[in-house]
């Protein structure tokens, strides 16, 4: 596997990574992450195509963008990857055409299978799908298990409108598939947050799918309100910093929700993945060297299913975590490049959602406000 990195910023291209034996006309695969406005601009993708003519190109809008050990805004990051002994196949739709996000998942899914299919990573619109259902669609037809990673775009903390597109300028609604081939390519996984607890643990005892009505037969709105004391002035902003964590009936492990939108007049909640009725949800915080430390265990966990050292390790982190590390973003990135090391190519964004199992041969899962990182070994 050979990489080559280049980022947009400034309104000037800049070469981070070029291996002198990586050949651009060889290049099957360009991972582009970045802010709204540039990922959408023409003379960023015309740019893309002439470099790459024979790549699929995946573009993803953003709530940052990670390259190397740096975190940034306001610019566009390129990965552009090589592949010696691994086939890649891509498949992209729109949610417009389908009833539902699951119905959405289940046909990229088919769309990508064969017998060699080694993993699956998925680039999803940000605003318009429910990750919940998405990803359920993608186990419904994963008959072979493999692991499905990714996740959804950004747009800063605006949560208006992400865009996402395969050798195309990216637009709403759109999910890429991205699948790999071969048994030469080890991929490796692992998800974890770094936020506590507290106060009491209730029932949800009325949703619809990722709408949250009532918890402990209370208006769930209400309730969250006086949970957040003084924070409650600053809604919505202030909801990224206090997730949800919710343990469906019979569940393995419970997963964090972030709640993506408020409708105070009808006094709802609307969530980046189902809350499903009768689950168990308690409220959660975080400090910085807890958020630190589970970006530290995440790459921990894919290092130890690895037989060496990954040559590529894609880094999503969720924009909840970026606001409460602040100045100190960059350390959740560099945590994970000190145990990965300088042979190891990092990038990445951060997001709405991410997509991994919580451990290999386990079902992927729609996480909120955990680091998540997808590794390339190529043998």
């Amino acid at each position: 596997m050979k990489i080559q990195q280049l980022q947009y910023l400034d309104k000037a291209w800049k070469i981070h990574l070029h291996p002198e034996d990586f050949d651009r006309m060889q290049c099957q695969l360009v991972l582009v992450f970045g802010e709204p406005s540039l990922i959408t601009d023409t003379s960023v993708f015309n740019y893309l195509e002439r470099s790459y003519p024979e790549a699929h190109i995946i573009l993803s809008s953003t709530s940052g963008e990670i390259i190397r050990n740096d975190v940034y805004d306001n610019s566009v990051v390129v990965t552009a990857i090589q592949f010696d002994n691994t086939i890649v196949h891509c498949a992209e739709t729109n949610i417009k055409r389908h009833k539902s996000s699951y119905d959405a998942g289940l046909y990229l899914m088919q769309q990508l299978q064969r017998n060699d299919l080694n993993a699956a990573f998925i680039i999803s619109d940000g605003t318009n799908i429910n990750g919940s259902e998405l990803v359920v669609g993608f186990n419904e037809t994963n008959k072979n298990n493999v692991p499905v990673t990714g996740g959804l775009a950004g747009d800063g903390s605006r949560f208006i409108k992400t865009f996402v597109g395969l050798n195309q300028l990216p637009a709403e609604g759109v999910i890429v598939a991205i699948g790999f081939y071969g048994q030469q390519l080890q991929v490796g996984h692992g998800s974890f947050g770094g936020w506590d607890e507290f106060g009491p643990a209730r029932t949800i005892t009325r949703s619809e799918k990722n709408i949250l009505y009532e918890i402990d037969g209370k208006n769930a709105f209400d309730l969250y309100k006086e949970y957040l004391g003084p924070y409650k002035k600053e809604l919505p902003g202030s909801t990224l910093l206090f997730p949800l964590s919710v343990k469906e009936p019979g569940a393995e492990k419970a997963v964090i929700r972030t709640i993506l939108t408020i409708n105070e007049k009808d006094r709802f909640m609307v969530f980046a993945g189902n809350m499903p009725n009768g689950s168990q949800v308690r409220l959660m915080k975080a400090s910085y060297n807890k958020l630190i430390d589970g970006s530290t265990r995440a790459a921990l966990h894919t290092v130890h299913t690895q037989v060496t050292k990954p040559d590529l390790a894609i880094l999503i982190s969720c924009i909840g975590r970026k606001l409460i590390l602040r100045e100190r973003t960059e350390e959740e990135v560099q945590a994970v490049n000190e145990i990965f090391g300088k042979a190891t190519c990092t990038t990445g964004f951060y997001s709405y959602g991410e997509i991994s199992p919580f451990h290999a041969g386990s079902q992927s899962e729609l996480h909120n406000q955990t680091m998540t990182i997808t590794t390339f070994t190529e043998f």
